[in-house]
């Protein structure tokens, strides 16, 4: 399964994050206490989805990349919530002009949790490793590394073409650094170079990070952090009212006034890149004609959705705004009624019958609108909540589906529309060929005109329904500063959390 598919194996950021994602609203957290940070506290953040292992380099999904990555394992570069690339466990870097030679100086005296010292060749065996095992998650995306040494402190990777996404791959689990010759079982263990440790997970419940002392880089601000993996939204405010959570993630934007009754909690929104993706599987019935497909998004009013997940925006395209790309494509779908009627007409399918494959952690939320919206233009549309085992292996692995919707997290996960093999089953050669040439590109802002280009293609296909941009909804503690507001999602960056004294 491809790395692309963050969107469910993630799987379900989605179970809880579904009925509250779609977003929009102030990026940055609750301003956060005036007393001083206490060194020495416990901050409790509820999670919705626990991984069911954490192999970050064979298992797939979000809930592995959204703790570990930045907090216990790093890679030579990272990436901002806000998706800026940045320097982690390399001080500098630099790409040579022809796209060609990347190289990158790594930081002496970074140890990894077990006291072992970072070396250049852990990080020669890391992304040679990645590189070599197609069994790894994102191994594809070094095909294009052909060569991969260290001289000295200086780690340089040279390709075989331009690939104007490699850094960005390397700020994920393609570029994590691992210690060479390490024996642990990563199932259940962790050694990174990030600010926290591993320190105890209880499965079915909860994992819990304690702060690296030994850190290259500022300590973390709080002794200890524990994710509890808590489902249902009504039990997660409970929770937080007792005193159990300091912070609730993946949260219900619709419970803003019983969160915050008390002065102690705010509701906080923030960007994302979570994507609610209605596919559409176009190689036969009504679905492979356009004008079939078009009328279903022209009859979806897509403002009732964000306004019963209480946040969010609406989505016309591929590229959700915070990506590379982005273009405001609502001019090619409007909602439309009576348009969507016309279409129906004019291909013979006045009166058709669809079936929704959704997984049921969604809930009816967003079925039940979709049910409504397509009743009024004569398409019948039969509902089919299923298990998410069952959503992998018959739409996404078997590609067996008429209509699906799931929320896609994946920043820049545009290749899936380039990718005919996909599930979403949409092969345009003309889409794929412009994603090649911004992959190749040697300019930003040519690659990402490319990419410009080829999402308004999709769009114009009608490739499928983007229902809304997901949000990031947080409750967060008023002692509590530094929380990241900005597609949590996706990754949680820690480092900078604190918690006052109460």
């Amino acid at each position: 399964m491809s790395r692309h598919f963050a969107l469910a194996s993630s799987a379900l950021i989605l179970a809880g994050a579904l009925a509250l994602t779609g977003c929009t609203g102030p990026s940055a957290s609750p301003s956060g206490p005036s007393a001083e940070p206490d060194p020495a506290a416990s901050v409790g953040i509820r999670l919705v989805l626990e991984p069911s292992n954490l192999d970050i380099r064979e298992t797939a999904g979000a809930a592995l990349d959204q703790i570990l990555i930045d907090n216990v394992y790093q890679g030579l570069v990272s990436r901002t919530a806000e998706q800026e690339i940045v320097p982690s466990l390399a001080s500098d870097y630099e790409v040579s002009a022809d796209g060609l030679t990347y190289t990158f100086t790594l930081r002496e005296g970074v140890t990894f949790h077990d006291g072992q010292e970072l070396t250049p060749e852990d990080v020669v065996f890391s992304l040679t490793e990645v590189r070599e095992n197609e069994a790894y998650r994102d191994s594809a995306r070094l095909a294009k590394v052909e060569d991969i040494a260290a001289d000295g402190q200086t780690i340089t990777l040279t390709l075989s073409e331009p690939d104007s996404t490699l850094l960005w791959s390397l700020t994920g689990r393609a570029g994590l650094v691992l210690k060479k010759g390490d024996k642990i079982d990563r199932q259940t263990a962790a050694n990174g170079t990030g600010p926290f440790t591993l320190a105890d997970w209880k499965q079915g419940d909860s994992i819990s990070f304690e702060r690296n002392n030994e850190y290259w880089g500022e300590p973390a601000a709080v002794a200890e952090i524990v994710f509890s993996y808590v489902g249902d939204n009504q039990a997660a405010l409970s929770g937080a009212l007792a005193g159990d959570f300091d912070v609730l993630t993946g949260f219900d934007a619709n419970l803003k006034d019983q969160i915050e009754a008390g002065g102690d909690f705010a509701l906080t929104l923030g960007e994302s890149t979570d994507k609610g993706t209605l596919a559409f599987n176009s190689t036969e019935g009504p679905l492979a004609d356009v004008r079939v497909r078009q009328a279903i998004r022209q009859a979806i009013d897509k403002e009732s959705i964000v306004e019963a997940l209480g946040a969010g925006s609406t989505q016309y395209g591929p590229i959700p705004s915070l990506d590379p790309g982005f273009e405001d494509l609502s001019e090619l779908a409007p909602f439309d009624p009576e348009a969507a009627r016309t279409l129906l007409a004019e291909a013979g399918a006045e009166d058709i019958d669809l079936t929704l494959t959704i997984p049921s952690a969604y809930g009816t939320t967003v079925s039940q609108i979709l049910v409504s919206n397509l009743r009024d233009v004569g398409i019948t549309l039969q509902v089919d909540p299923v298990e998410f085992p069952a959503w992998l292996n018959d739409v996404y692995i078997n590609q067996d589906y008429e209509l699906s919707f799931v929320l896609h997290t994946e920043a820049r996960d545009f290749e899936n529309w380039a990718n005919p093999a996909y599930y979403f089953t949409y092969d345009n050669p003309e889409v794929q060929a412009l994603y090649a040439e911004s992959v190749a590109a040697t300019d930003e802002a040519d690659a990402e005109a490319r990419l410009a280009e080829a999402a308004r293609l999709v769009a114009e296909d009608h490739a499928a329904d983007w229902l809304y941009n997901g949000a990031s909804v947080l409750a967060v503690s008023t002692a509590v500063s530094g929380m990241p507001a900005t597609n949590v999602n996706e990754r949680l960056n820690l480092a900078e959390l604190a918690k006052s004294e109460e």
